[in-house]
């Protein structure tokens, strides 16, 4: 039975996205050179890769809790957050693409951020295909939090470290400002920070499914 008082989160999640996905088509944007209406994307691009580093990092967490209990219901969740994390990822390499074919000329450019985040991603989706590779449950577990916390840990310099130390057209890269020095205002801070929340809710709501299914799965292999 739905329970309002319980899934509070999750209907929360829901209004933060639509009003997220509304007022980002719909309300008035600062009109930039270059950027003009794709500054739009800001909304979704951006925001879902703040949700990605979220969910990862919970997944991390779980994988960390995992090596210290050995509880296998720590791994599922590990499991779970990584591959919302990943759609999220997923998502904002999309919108990055469709972002860049308006401002800089193409959808791939070779910048510095967008070879770094494919890397940092394939580096994830290895994550998957070794737990595939296992038969071994506790195998499996144990040498899986191994290696996200390897993959969590390679993430961030590639994102994060590595693209300011070249040049790239990324804010915030390379000597150029970020969105918040020069163009993050009012009207674009009413939307972007509840779309983080919105989408950062929407991948653990995500998770949570996955978690529930895996949940019922391990009851019944016990």
């Amino acid at each position: 039975m739905f329970s309002i008082k319980k899934s509070w989160w999750k209907i929360l999640g829901v209004l933060l996205t639509a009003y997220a996905l509304l007022g980002g088509l719909l309300m008035e944007v600062p009109r930039l050179a270059i950027l003009n209406e794709t500054i739009r994307n800001l909304y979704y691009h951006v925001t879902m890769w703040f949700g990605m580093i979220i969910l990862l990092t919970g997944s991390l967490v779980y994988s960390l809790r995992y090596l210290s209990s050995k509880n296998e219901h720590f791994d599922i969740r590990a499991e779970a957050y990584a591959k919302a994390g990943c759609l999220f990822g997923v998502l904002g390499i999309v919108t990055g693409m469709v972002w860049a074919r308006y401002t800089w000329g193409e959808f791939w450019s070779g910048d510095p951020k967008q070879n770094a985040s494919a890397i940092a991603l394939l580096i994830y989706f290895a994550y998957f295909i070794l737990r595939s590779s296992f038969e071994d449950p506790q195998q499996r577990s144990r040498i899986s939090a191994v290696y996200n916390i390897f993959a969590y840990f390679a993430m961030i310099p590639l994102l994060f470290i590595l693209p300011r130390l070249t040049d790239s057209m990324h804010p915030g890269n390379g000597g150029n400002p970020g969105f918040n020095y020069f163009d993050l205002d009012g009207k674009l801070r009413m939307i972007f920070y509840p779309a983080i929340i919105g989408w950062t809710l929407m991948g653990v709501w995500f998770a949570s499914i996955k978690i529930r299914i895996q949940d019922i799965r391990l009851t019944q292999d016990l």
